[in-house]
């Protein structure tokens, strides 16, 4: 156990740049939450010449989604050409998971990529694939936007933030055993190092975008070395953050206990997560790979019957957009999925209409 929290620590690498801004974003009274070098990729991008990104279809109804995505991406002729891996049949001695060593290359290989739904089958002897994907990509900081669809009611209207979390370490660090029978032991580990740099991106990107302040999200009233406030001799995380905030003085810094984070979100909440508050995610990683991804589940029981609805990974497309700097095809497909939910006209069943998966592609693409 002692070893592997000590090559944990190791990997944890400083990153000296910080990755690009992902959503162009006006309002500047948005909030980032906090929760616990940067390669530019080349945007003279063409049809002649397209960025190669790799493409994880997933399971369930994530192959019928992940065309919706390439059927509009070539409508509106995006520049990408993509690299697709599944998930194997066996488990992969090199990453101890059915995810492949040569999927993990393709997306070190390209510097972005766009994951659809993954299940991870039930057994022994392999990680979560996720998991997998976080620990070898260093995919340390999960960007997730939360903001009101124009003409789609919900309950609260004008919502509009960020939550940024790390991805790596605390409750996700993955160090369990069993201490005698009938008692397991979970570690959750805190470096400074990798605190540091998930705060220095949220700062960062509350500064990019306009955005005036950021909530670091904890629990040190019980966690006080870890989460804490207290000793200045534990790399806590949130020494971490007031160190970074000091760098930001345009930047309003508060900290919040997560329990009253969760009343003024008004969603249920368990600690170790941020809020589920959309499925439209980017991971961000060493080395300045971007891999988004649509974070629902495989939807095994609709799978094939072309009922899915493809907007989150269509949105996670859109961010890996912004990501290569193609914010004109980022707008254009954005802009046409909203007016297509904002006419009512073509919705999936889960947006109260009665639409096809395909239907629904194929509004979207006549809007581009």
């Amino acid at each position: 156990m002692a070893s592997q929290i000590v090559r944990r620590v190791l990997r944890s690498r400083t990153i000296e740049q910080i990755a690009t801004p992902l959503i162009a974003n006006g309002n500047s009274f948005g909030m980032v939450f906090v929760s616990t070098p940067y390669r530019c990729i080349s945007t003279d991008a063409s049809r002649n010449h397209p960025i190669r990104a790799t493409l994880f279809p997933g399971d369930g109804i994530g192959p019928e989604i992940a065309n919706s995505v390439k059927q509009v991406f070539n409508t509106n002729e995006v520049p990408i050409e993509w690299e697709e891996h599944y998930v194997g049949d066996k488990v992969d001695p090199r990453t101890e998971s059915f995810l492949t060593w040569e999927s993990l290359e393709a997306v070190r290989k390209n510097g972005v990529g766009l994951k659809g739904p993954m299940a991870t089958p039930i057994g022994k002897g392999h990680r979560s694939l996720n998991l997998t994907l976080r620990k070898e990509l260093g995919l340390y900081a999960n960007v997730r936007p939360c903001y009101s669809l124009e003409g789609y009611k919900t309950r609260y209207d004008d919502v509009n933030l960020v939550t940024i979390r790390e991805n790596t370490e605390g409750e996700y660090s993955g160090l369990e055993h069993q201490v005698v029978r009938g008692v397991v032991e979970s570690l959750k580990v805190i470096t400074r190092q990798a605190s540091l740099r998930v705060a220095e991106y949220a700062f960062y990107y509350a500064k990019a975008h306009g955005r005036q302040r950021v909530s670091a999200i904890h629990k040190a009233n019980i966690m006080r070395k870890t989460d804490g406030l207290f000793l200045k001799t534990v790399p806590s995380f949130f020494l971490c953050c007031r160190e970074v905030a000091e760098k930001y003085p345009e930047i309003n810094y508060e900290e919040v206990i997560i329990d009253n984070c969760c009343m003024m979100t008004v969603h249920p909440i368990f600690y170790g997560s941020s809020p589920d508050l959309g499925k439209t995610h980017c991971n961000i990683g060493e080395g300045g790979i971007a891999l988004a991804e649509a974070v629902h589940g495989s939807a095994p029981d609709i799978a094939g019957k072309n009922l899915a609805n493809p907007t989150a990974l269509l949105l996670s497309g859109v961010m890996m957009l912004r990501h290569l700097k193609l914010h004109d095809k980022a707008d254009q497909i954005h802009n046409a999925i909203i007016k297509t939910i904002a006419e009512g006209r073509y919705r999936t069943a889960d947006l109260g209409g009665s639409s096809t998966t395909s239907e629904f592609t194929k509004a979207i693409c006549d809007h581009l």
